[in-house]
């Protein structure tokens, strides 16, 4: 027969082994709640970053435009310009 002293150590190692598992078990989840929470602010911050980059992609986008604008206009001056010195040099003849 077991010894009562040899049974009741028996009887105490499975609940010690599951008392450590279970600590181990809440300095995961412990850990894993500060990753979450280090993740969600990564994540606003990066969100926010992301905004700020469309705004400047916006304002480039419609700076492009303004220039290709200016650029079309300076073209077509340069039209006039050429066809006014053109009939200038007709007119002196």
């Amino acid at each position: 027969m077991v010894k009562p002293a040899m049974a009741r150590t028996m009887d105490v190692d499975p609940i010690e082994r599951l008392e450590d598992k279970v600590k181990l078990l809440v300095e995961l989840i412990t850990q894993l709640r500060t990753e979450q929470a280090q993740a969600a602010e990564e994540q606003s911050r990066l969100e926010q970053e992301c905004d700020s980059l469309r705004a400047r992609l916006s304002e480039a986008t419609g700076t492009s435009r303004e220039v290709t604008a200016l650029r079309e206009e300076r073209e077509l001056v340069r039209t006039r310009v050429a066809d006014m010195l053109q009939q200038l040099e007709h007119l002196s003849l």
